[in-house]
C-alpha cells in the first residue's frame, strides 16, 4: 500500500493581537522522515502569524526541494456556513474562493500581530443584517453598533446557519461557531486572519497546493488525483482525538505532535485515502454544500 504523503504538518494557529508564545499561540509541528526514512518530529513556536508564515513557507520549500508531499492541517474553518457568499453578493462561481477573496482585501495584520479582525466581523455584518450579527464577541472597547461583546439573539430560519454541517459531526462535537469572534475557543478569529494567510501560501505555489475538499473533491484520494501536488491543505480538529500532554509540556504542542502522528499512521497503514471522502449515508446538499463552500473537517 503506497502512502500519499511523507509529511504531515499541523499548525495550531491564534488570532493573538500581540507577539506572543507558549501556551494559546502559534504552533507548527512537522512530522518528515530522516535520512534513514524514519518519522521524527520538530516544532515551532513563532510569535506572530507573520513568523509563522515564513517558517512555513520555508517547511513546504525545504520538502518540496526533497521531492517530498506535505498534508498541512490547520485548526480553523477554511470555508463559512453555506450561503454567506450568496448572501454577500460576491462575485464568481466559486463561494468558497470567493470568501477567500473578500476576506483578503480587508484583513489588515501587521507584522507586531495587530489586526482589524473585529473591524471585519463588524462590517461584514453591516452588509448582512446592519446590526451586530451574525458576528459577535469581542473586548467592550472594541464594541461597536455592528459588533457587541455578547451574543445579540438566537439564529432563525431565515438567517445565515450558526454551524456548518461539518461542525455537528458526530466527533467534532464542542466545535464553537465560526461567528463567534472573542472567548475561549473562537475559530471566527482564527478563521478571519488565518484564511488570508493560507490563500497566500496557496496562491505562491500555484496548482501544487489543493485545498481539500474544495479542490479535491469530497472523495478518498489517490495517487492519481495527487498527481503534480506537493501540498494538500485541510482543515483539522485536534480536540477529535484525546491527547495527554507529557509531564510539563505545552498541551498545544501535544496536540499538533499527536495529530501529525495519527494521520501518519493512518497513511502508513493505507486507510488515510479514505478519511478525505464524505462520511457514508451523508445528503446530497451537504456534499454539495461542504464541496463548494463550507470546507469539512479531516476525519469527521
Amino acid at each position: 500500500m503506497s502512502r500519499l504523503f511523507s509529511a504531515y504538518v499541523i499548525v495550531d494557529w491564534s488570532a493573538a493581537a500581540k507577539p506572543t508564545t507558549g501556551a494559546d499561540s502559534i504552533w507548527i509541528g512537522v512530522l518528515k522522515r530522516d535520512v534513514r526514512f524514519r518519522l521524527t518530529f520538530e516544532s515551532y513556536n513563532p510569535a506572530t502569524r507573520g513568523e509563522a508564515e515564513a517558517k512555513l513557507a520555508a517547511v513546504l520549500d525545504d520538502l518540496k526541494k526533497r521531492g517530498e508531499r506535505a498534508l498541512v492541517g490547520f485548526d480553523f474553518p477554511l470555508g463559512f456556513p453555506r450561503g454567506l457568499a450568496k448572501a454577500l453578493s460576491l462575485p464568481g462561481e466559486t463561494p468558497w474562493r470567493a470568501v477567500w477573496d473578500q476576506l483578503a482585501k480587508m484583513v489588515k495584520d501587521k507584522a507586531d500581530n495587530t489586526n482589524n479582525r473585529f473591524g471585519v466581523g463588524s462590517e461584514i455584518n453591516r452588509r448582512l443584517t446592519g446590526g451586530p450579527f451574525p458576528f459577535w464577541g469581542c473586548p467592550p472597547k472594541d464594541a461597536l453598533t455592528t459588533l457587541q461583546p455578547k451574543r445579540p439573539r438566537e439564529h432563525g430560519p431565515d438567517d445565515l446557519p450558526e454551524y456548518r454541517h461539518a461542525d455537528e459531526a458526530a466527533n467534532a462535537k464542542g466545535a464553537h461557531s465560526i461567528w463567534k469572534l472573542y472567548y475561549n475557543g473562537s475559530v471566527g478569529g482564527q478563521a478571519i486572519v488565518g484564511i488570508p494567510a493560507v490563500r497566500r501560501l496557496k496562491d505562491a505555489r500555484g496548482e501544487a497546493v489543493r485545498v481539500w475538499p474544495f479542490e479535491t473533491g469530497f472523495k478518498a484520494l489517490t495517487e492519481a488525483d495527487l498527481d503534480g501536488v506537493a501540498v494538500v491543505v485541510a482543515e483539522v480538529y485536534p480536540s477529535m482525538l484525546k491527547t495527554a500532554p507529557a509531564a510539563g509540556e505545552i498541551k498545544d504542542l501535544a496536540q499538533v505532535r499527536n495529530l501529525a502522528e495519527h494521520f501518519a499512521k493512518l497513511d502508513e497503514t493505507g486507510k488515510l485515502a479514505a478519511a478525505f471522502a464524505a462520511p457514508k449515508g451523508v445528503p446530497e446538499e451537504v456534499l454539495e454544500a461542504a464541496a463548494t463552500e463550507e470546507g469539512w473537517i479531516l476525519g469527521a
